[in-house]
């Protein structure tokens, strides 16, 4: 059996007493891509920065490539896309390429500098996203689905082998949102990277995720989608219909 890329046994959170997050248990393989699905208020990204080391949880424990979190340092293993980073002041100074380079500063321990090699670290990470063409534009310039292609280049410049992304749709049209779930089912298809990606979206991500996290404070659902989709007990939870919604795969 493969190590775990994520292993998360037992946590729980409360953030000013009111509980965030209740004995969440779960396990990421290499090149899974889980989609996490849950209502508003259900812990969603309080459970990213658990597993991250942004939160520490008052129960449980997280590890990553087991490695307890306590201990792990290979922070260049991971590609962050945290929620509303999106939100890039239009006159912020600083190129695509310069925004995407900062990825690899992120990795490193101080001092931090740009070391021989970057740049074609970040013209492949360019090239994989497919805008190598705006690499000196402004980022405050771009539409909202190029700005999202040049943060996603920058969790990718260090190619890592687990990706995160928090909402990473939310700014984006319908159009531009389908396109950008395809290029990360591509990338996780064809480098095998693995992928975990918060979402609103549950009738868009049975798509193209290969696993499924329902969570509501605690795990209500994890597996695969047809074993969802099968489940009489979560067509009792959901109701048939909002599982009917949520197992749409065409």
């Amino acid at each position: 059996m493969p190590v775990e890329v994520v292993s998360v046994q037992g946590v729980s959170f409360q953030y000013q007493g009111a509980e965030a997050l209740r004995d969440v248990s779960f396990g990421v393989t290499p090149g899974d891509y889980v989609g996490i699905v849950g209502p508003n208020g259900s812990g969603k990204s309080t459970l990213i920065r658990c597993i991250l080391g942004l939160a520490r949880p008052d129960r449980g424990e997280v590890r990553l490539f087991g490695t307890p979190l306590s201990a792990f340092d290979q922070w260049q293993r991971i590609g962050y896309l945290p929620q509303g980073l999106q939100l890039f002041n239009p006159h912020f100074p600083a190129t695509v390429a310069e925004v995407v380079g900062l990825g690899l500063l992120a990795a490193q321990r101080f001092p931090r500098r740009f070391r021989k090699g970057d740049g074609e670290a970040v013209t492949r990470a360019l090239e994989v996203m497919g805008i190598t063409s705006i690499r000196h534009r402004l980022i405050g310039e771009l539409s909202g689905g190029l700005r999202q292609r040049a943060l996603l280049a920058r969790a990718l410049v260090n190619e890592p082998e687990l990706l995160v992304l928090d909402e990473p749709t939310t700014a984006l049209d319908p159009e531009t949102r389908e396109g950008f779930y395809t290029t990360i089912r591509d990338l996780n298809r064809a480098t095998g990277t693995t992928v975990i990606l918060i979402t609103h979206d549950s009738g868009t991500i049975g798509r193209h995720a290969s696993r499924f996290l329902y969570l509501d404070k605690r795990v209500v659902f994890y597996g695969g989608f047809d074993d969802f989709c099968g489940s009489p007990e979560m067509s009792e939870y959901f109701g048939p219909h909002s599982q009917h919604l949520i197992c749409q795969r065409h």
